[in-house]
């Protein structure tokens, strides 16, 4: 649900709970109060790690054959959309456990989810959880998730894209947020690749940021799921790619990101690798004073230096780089301006100014 990744601050960080867990601690406690008809608040679950945080209820309401409760999700120091957003669940007695997306919950329809089409996008292990949470009660309940201002808030993250229609997903696979992981960010770059393939795309790309991205998505007249959200891992979407292979890759972004890539790095983020101008300098022989290139205070102020056929020779190095990541495949690397202009372009057949 992590719709960017702010510069991590310094010191001792908050864990957080995700949807799935909040949504769990909200089911046990409806599904408590319909065969009771009382209410425990903080009610305490186990994760799929063996923790076992408690929750307070925030909202409680009991009618005849249902019950529902609400608990406030704290993600912890973690920059996630759904901080602070209520989840709300409402229980009834059912047959077994059946799930029901509720307004701000969204719905799968595109295949290559970890749910089919059809279904509401509450993922296999929060299904889990509350299926094994409410097992103790010796009954089957239908289980209705939630979120007030669910969709507008889904509008910032990625599910529109993989084709969640509605609302958020709810989600987590050990209860637990961890604030700044990567790990939110890859699995969603991940999920994208198995909508593309399970849609049967023979191209993605990859861009670096909102600008790389429409260029290339408008160069190569892509659709919307066949972008992936990248950002600075590129090593995260080659590996992922390289396991469950599309025809034809393409990587898009800055001269800045795309230089770190083509001196090896596969993690671009500023905090994790830096341009290298002496490397840089000499990737610039022939075309400009390397001495004025090494010196240089930003690999924007090198490309100025040098001119766009610099750009050409970075995305030539930067294919390779990734090519080595990747494995066989077709790939290819598009350079793009901060005014959002194609500057050059690396493909089997060579390197080119745009």
């Amino acid at each position: 649900m992590v719709p960017f990744m702010a510069r991590k601050p310094e010191g001792d960080l908050r864990t957080g709970f995700t949807t799935g867990a909040c949504a769990t601690a909200a089911a046990k406690a409806a599904a408590l109060a319909l065969v009771s008809g009382r209410w425990i608040s903080p009610v305490e679950i186990t994760l799929p790690r063996g923790e076992t945080p408690k929750f307070e209820l925030v909202e409680t309401a009991l009618g005849d054959g249902w019950a529902r409760a609400a608990v406030q999700k704290d993600a912890g120091d973690d920059p996630d959309v759904t901080h602070g957003a209520m989840v709300v669940v409402t229980v009834r007695r059912a047959e077994g456990v059946v799930f029901k997306a509720g307004p701000g919950v969204g719905m799968v329809t595109k295949a290559g989810l970890p749910v089919p089409p059809g279904e509401p996008a509450i993922n296999p292990v929060p299904r889990q959880m509350i299926a094994d949470a409410l097992a103790e009660f010796g009954a089957g309940f239908e289980v209705e998730i939630s979120i007030p201002g669910g969709a507008a808030l889904a509008a910032k993250t990625w599910n529109p894209r993989l084709g969640i229609e509605g609302g958020l997903s709810i989600l987590g696979t050990t209860g637990i947020v961890r604030p700044y992981s990567c790990a939110a960010w890859i699995a969603s770059i991940h999920r994208g690749i198995d909508v593309a393939r399970a849609d049967g795309l023979a191209h993605v790309a990859g861009s670096t940021g909102a600008t790389s991205e429409r260029v290339a998505q408008a160069r190569f007249g892509l659709p919307d799921h066949a972008m992936l959200d990248m950002g600075d891992f590129a090593g995260g979407m080659l590996k992922y790619l390289k396991r469950h292979p599309v025809e034809r890759v393409t990587i898009a972004g800055g001269f800045g990101k795309l230089t770190k890539l083509a001196q090896g790095a596969l993690d671009l983020h500023s905090g994790r690798s830096q341009v290298d101008f002496g490397v840089l300098a000499g990737m610039a022989e022939g075309l400009a004073d390397c001495e004025a290139v090494a010196q240089a205070n930003t690999a924007k102020e090198a490309l100025e230096i040098a001119g766009p056929e610099l750009a050409a020779r970075v995305a030539e190095q930067a294919r390779a780089t990734a090519l080595k990541a990747l494995g066989d495949g077709e790939l290819d690397v598009l350079v793009v301006d901060r005014a959002g202009q194609a500057v050059a372009f690396a493909d089997a057949a060579g390197a080119r100014v745009l």
